[in-house]
């Protein structure tokens, strides 16, 4: 009776440590941009919080404005009022 040869598995086992390194680094490289996307991401959202109550302050402004000078346009650049063409603001009283 003849002997039965065992056969030896010739696949690899694992990548090369080359191989290995460039595909750490491409996952590392994944994680931080996928960091850095959510860091922006709260950043942006603290500024459309910023931009919300800044429209909040100018209209309580533009409210103010309104009951103490009526309807006018006022100059942000040098504060100057423009009365309507009727010549005198509708003020409220």
């Amino acid at each position: 009776m003849a002997k039965k040869e065992k056969l030896v598995d010739l696949k690899p086992e694992k990548i090369t440590d080359e191989q290995l390194k460039k595909l750490q680094t491409v996952v590392n490289n994944i994680n931080r941009a996928n960091i850095e996307v959510g860091r922006i991401e709260a950043q942006k959202h603290r500024l459309l919080h910023d931009a919300v109550t800044l429209q909040q302050d100018l209209q309580n402004m533009q409210s103010e404005f309104e009951k103490e000078y009526g309807t006018v346009n006022i100059s942000i650049e040098d504060g100057t009022i423009k009365y309507p063409e009727n010549g005198e603001a509708d003020k409220k009283d």
